[in-house]
C-alpha cells in the first residue's frame, strides 16, 4: 500500500480522471448555464483529461501484479474502520478506460444531437456529474465509497432519464427508474451493514482476501445475496428489469452512455469487483447464474416484438448484462469482465447509430425508419450492422471472442441446462438482431412512409458530421477488440494466484455458430427476402406476441400490487392509524387536560373561608406527621 503522502504521477493521473468532471459540473451550474459552448467545451475538456488518464494509468500499469492502494482513515470507533482513497488494480483500470471512452465519444457525438435545445448547459453539466460519480465509482477502495457513488450515479441517471421533463413519459420514466433501482439499493446497503458489523471494515481487498475466510458461511452468503440485490437493481436483472425500456424516453446519447455502457454495467462491474468474496458461497452463485439465465432469456422475448428502435436494445442491454453474470457465477472472472468490455463498445455504437435515424426521421419506429430511406444514411447504417454483427458472436467481430468464453464457461458446469440455455440465447439475440436490420435495410414496399428507390440520400442535418466520427471510432473499436482477448486474459488474471484453466470444448463454436445462421437465415425468411410479410413466427400467435410485448405482465403485477396491497390496504391502514391512534390520542389528552381544569376550577372559586380551611387541613396534617 502506497501513503497518502507520497504524490506520485499515478495518483495524480487518478485525481485528474476522477475529480475534473466535477469541477466542470460545478462550474457549469453555477457560471455558465447561460453559454452553452463554454459549458460545452469545459465538460469535453474534464472528460478528455479524465480518458487521457486513464489511458496513461492503463499503459503504465499494463502487466501491474499487485494492487496498489492510496488509502486515509475516515471514520474509526471501538472495532470498525472505514477507509477512504482510490485501488488500482487490472479491473479497475479496464472499466476507467470503458468509462471515460464511452463518457468521452458520447459527449463528442452530443454537440451535433443536442445542439439547439434550450437545456444544453444543464445536458453538459448532468454529463459530468454522472462521469464523475462513474470514474469514482470505479476507483473505489471501500465498499461504502463504491456505496456513495453507486447512489450518486442513481442521481445523474435519474436527471439524465427525466431530462426532457416537461414530456410526462420522461419524468415518469426517471421516477420509475430511481424507484426501482432504490429497492435494490435498500439489499446492498443491508448488506453493506452485516458485512461491516463482523468484519469490521468495508475494504475491498480485505473483503475478497483472507479476512473474508473467517466469516460464518451463512454471513458471507446473506452478505453475497444482499449485495446481489442491488446489482439486480442497477443492471435491470428480474425482477426489477422493466425500468429500463422505460428509460428510454430520455435522449438517445443518454441511452448510449447510461443504459448500455456503463451506468447498468456497474453492477456487473460490482459482481467481478467482489469475485472472490462471492466464490465463497455456492448458494449465492447458484442464484446469480438463475437470476441472470431467467433475465437474460425473457428480456430476449421482449424484444422478438418489439418495434421500438432503443426499446430492442434496452431489451438487449437486459439480456446481456445477465449473460455476463451468468458468466461470473459460471466461475469465469475474464469471460465476464471481456464481455462487459467488449459489450460496452458495440452497444454504445447500436445506440448512437439509432440516434442518428432518430434524429433524422424523427421517429423509433424501425418500419418507419425503414420505410422513409434509413438505408441511405451510408456510416450508421454501416456501423449499425458491424454493431449488430458483434451483438450476434459474429466471427471476426469483438462480440464472438467474449461469448464463447461465456459459453464455454458454461459448458464446464456439471448440468448442462446452463449451457442450453445460454445457447438459446444466443439464437434468440441473433435473430431479434437481424429483425431489426432487415426491417431498415428491406422495408417492406406500398406502406405510407416508403421512400421509392430513385430518391437520394437524406439530406443530412448540421451536426451529422460530428455524430459521424464516434460511430467510425466504435466501429473500428468493435471489429478489432475480439483479437486482444489472451492480452486482456493475462493482465486481468495478474493479482489472482490460481485460476483453474477453462475447458476446450471443440464442439462449442460450431454449435453456436450453426445456431447464429439459423437465427439469420429465420430473421431472412421473415423479415429480409423479396415479398416477406415482415410478421415474425411469435407475431403470429396472439397469447405470445401479448406475453411478450406486455413485458409477461410485470408491470401489471406491479401495479395489482400497489394498488391492492400498498394504496388499498397498507395506505388504508396508515390511514386508520392516523385517525384513530394518532389523531385519537391527540384529541383524547385534550378532552382530559379540559375534563380536568374543570374539575380543578372548584378550588379557584375567590372564596376566603374555602383557602383558609384547605392551609388549615394541610398544616394540621403536616403537624400529625412531624410530632405524633
Amino acid at each position: 500500500m502506497v501513503a497518502v503522502g507520497s504524490i506520485d504521477t499515478t495518483l495524480l493521473a487518478a485525481l485528474a480522471a476522477t475529480k475534473l468532471p466535477f469541477v466542470a459540473f460545478a462550474t457549469i451550474l453555477l457560471l455558465t448555464r447561460g453559454r452553452p459552448r463554454i459549458s460545452a467545451g469545459l465538460s469535453l475538456a474534464a472528460i478528455a483529461v479524465s480518458l487521457a488518464s486513464a489511458g496513461f494509468l492503463l499503459v503504465k500499469h499494463w502487466g501491474i501484479a499487485r494492487p496498489i492502494e492510496y488509502g486515509a482513515l475516515w471514520v474509526a470507533g471501538g472495532d470498525v474502520s472505514v477507509r477512504v482513497g482510490v485501488l488500482i488494480d487490472p479491473l479497475s483500470l479496464i472499466m476507467l478506460a470503458v468509462v471515460a471512452a464511452i463518457c468521452f465519444l458520447v459527449q463528442v457525438y452530443s454537440l451535433g444531437y443536442m445542439a439547439g435545445d434550450p437545456g444544453f448547459s444543464r445536458y453538459y453539466a448532468f454529463m459530468s456529474l454522472f462521469a464523475w460519480a462513474m470514474t469514482n465509482l470505479t476507483l473505489a477502495l471501500t465498499l461504502l465509497q463504491l456505496y456513495i457513488f453507486w447512489e450518486l450515479v442513481g442521481l445523474a441517471s435519474y436527471l439524465l432519464i427525466g431530462f426532457w421533463y416537461e414530456k410526462f413519459s420522461a419524468s415518469e420514466a426517471g421516477k420509475k427508474a430511481f424507484v426501482m433501482t432504490r429497492c435494490g439499493d435498500v439489499a446492498f446497503f443491508l448488506g453493506l451493514l452485516l458485512i461491516l458489523v463482523h468484519l469490521g471494515n468495508l475494504d475491498i481487498r480485505e473483503l475478497n482476501g483472507a479476512a473474508a475466510g473467517r466469516l460464518p458461511s451463512t454471513v458471507v452468503t446473506a452478505g453475497a445475496l444482499l449485495i446481489f440485490g442491488g446489482i439486480i437493481g442497477k443492471s435491470a436483472q428480474f425482477p426489477l428489469l422493466t425500468w429500463l425500456p422505460d428509460a428510454m424516453e430520455g435522449p438517445t446519447p443518454v441511452s448510449a452512455l447510461l443504459h448500455s455502457a456503463t451506468m447498468v454495467a456497474a453492477g456487473v462491474y460490482l459482481f467481478a469487483r467482489l469475485f472472490p468474496f462471492f466464490s465463497l458461497s455456492p448458494t449465492a452463485l447458484g442464484v446469480c447464474l438463475a437470476v441472470g439465465t431467467v433475465s437474460m432469456l425473457i428480456a430476449s422475448t421482449m424484444a422478438m416484438v418489439s418495434r421500438d428502435i432503443k426499446q430492442v436494445w434496452a431489451y438487449s442491454t437486459i439480456s446481456q448484462l445477465g449473460l455476463m453474470i451468468m458468466g461470473l457465477a459460471a466461475g469465469n472472472y475474464v469471460a465476464g469482465v471481456f464481455h462487459l468490455t467488449t459489450h460496452a463498445a458495440f452497444k454504445a455504437l447500436l445506440f448512437l447509430c439509432s440516434g442518428v435515424f432518430i434524429h433524422a426521421f424523427h421517429s423509433n419506429d424501425m418500419v418507419v425508419i425503414g420505410r422513409q430511406g434509413g438505408r441511405r444514411l451510408r456510416v450508421p447504417t454501416a456501423c449499425l450492422v458491424i454493431a449488430a454483427a458483434a451483438l450476434s458472436g459474429i466471427p471476426p467481430f469483438s462480440g464472438f471472442f467474449s461469448k464463447e468464453l461465456i459459453l464455454g464457461a458454461l459448458a464446464d458446469l456439471p448440468n448442462p441446462l446452463w449451457v442450453a440455455a445460454g445457447l438459446l440465447g444466443a439464437f434468440l439475440t441473433t435473430y431479434y438482431t437481424f429483425r431489426l436490420i432487415f426491417i431498415i435495410l428491406f422495408p417492406a414496399q406500398g406502406g405510407a412512409d416508403t421512400v421509392h428507390s430513385h430518391e437520394s440520400e437524406p439530406a443530412h442535418h448540421d451536426g451529422y458530421a460530428v455524430m459521424a466520427w464516434p460511430l467510425v471510432i466504435l466501429a473500428a473499436v468493435t471489429i478489432g477488440l475480439g483479437f486482444g482477448e489472451h492480452a486482456v486474459a493475462q493482465f486481468l488474471l495478474k493479482p489472482f494466484e490460481s485460476v483453474p484453466a477453462a475447458t476446450h470444448h471443440a464442439w462449442l463454436p460450431y454449435a453456436a455458430l450453426g445456431l447464429g445462421a439459423a437465427a439469420v437465415f429465420l430473421a431472412w425468411i421473415e423479415f429480409g427476402r423479396r415479398g416477406a410479410g415482415q410478421i415474425g413466427f411469435v407475431e403470429r400467435v396472439a397469447p405470445l406476441h401479448a406475453l411478450f410485448s406486455e413485458r409477461w405482465y410485470i408491470d401489471r403485477a406491479y401495479r395489482w400490487l400497489l394498488d391492492q396491497i400498498v394504496y388499498r390496504l397498507l395506505s388504508r391502514l396508515c390511514a386508520r392509524n392516523d385517525q384513530k391512534v394518532i389523531d385519537g390520542a391527540v384529541d383524547g389528552l385534550g378532552r382530559a387536560i379540559a375534563a380536568g381544569g374543570g374539575r380543578m376550577s372548584i378550588l379557584h372559586t375567590g372564596m376566603v373561608q374555602y383557602r383558609l380551611i384547605v392551609l388549615f387541613v394541610i398544616i394540621a396534617l403536616m403537624a400529625v406527621y412531624f410530632f405524633i
